[in-house]
């Protein structure tokens, strides 16, 4: 049975659904790898800042200097800086879905992730997200994060819909859940062709 309230909306989350993530473990492992870090070190030292830089209240200068740069370094900053961007690709067949969605149900596209300002600006530019999202509730921009359910309630608000006219893909199932419990439609996001029979669920189809 389809969704009874007909959606004009989509919550995107950007790494996982749209792209790959940003900066996460793999890419930390790595960069440990390249650079010769000390790994756990590194990796505290990331957990005790890293959700200060996604609400936005650390350049990512600022936390390049507790995490990587607190003692002198064989490379530059730049060198380093350039390293994290480039851990970012697209998952085209994604991107493709939500443009198309997009203009057969002139639908109002939202970002609503987590992700620090300089990663987040760099990914939304360089990958051309903005030439089909609407609107961009990015914990750096609004500070607040997921699982916060005032994110959401934000989006909301920004968006000016109900919760009942919101498809959200998210990876992550714990924030679904948050979203789910404001009302919001979620659907979990682990594959393209299960989300598009999820989508469709709710009367969005290709």
């Amino acid at each position: 049975m389809e969704n009874p309230t007909p959606i004009t909306t989509l919550f995107l989350d950007i790494g996982g659904v749209l792209l790959t993530n940003g900066w996460d473990r793999k890419a930390r492992k790595l960069a440990v790898e390249t650079f010769q870090l000390d790994a756990a070190e590194t990796e505290e030292r990331h957990h005790l800042t890293f959700d200060t830089y996604e609400v936005g209240k650390l350049t990512l200068d600022e936390y390049l200097s507790r995490v990587v740069f607190y003692e002198e370094r064989s490379f530059t900053r730049e060198t380093f800086r350039d390293f994290m961007l480039a851990r970012s690709a697209p998952h085209p067949e994604m991107i493709a879905l939500v443009r198309q969605l997009k203009e057969k149900y002139k639908l109002k596209i939202a970002i609503v992730n987590n992700e620090g300002r300089e990663l987040n600006t760099h990914r939304i530019r360089y990958f051309g997200i903005s030439q089909f999202v609407d609107f961009f509730i990015s914990s750096c921009f609004v500070h607040y994060r997921k699982p916060d359910a005032d994110i959401y309630r934000i989006a909301l608000d920004i968006a000016q819909v109900s919760a009942a006219e919101v498809v959200y893909l998210e990876d992550r199932s714990m924030f679904v859940d948050v979203a789910n419990g404001l009302g919001i439609n979620g659907i979990c996001h682990q594959a393209y062709d299960t989300t598009v029979a999820e989508l469709e669920k709710y009367g969005l189809r290709l």
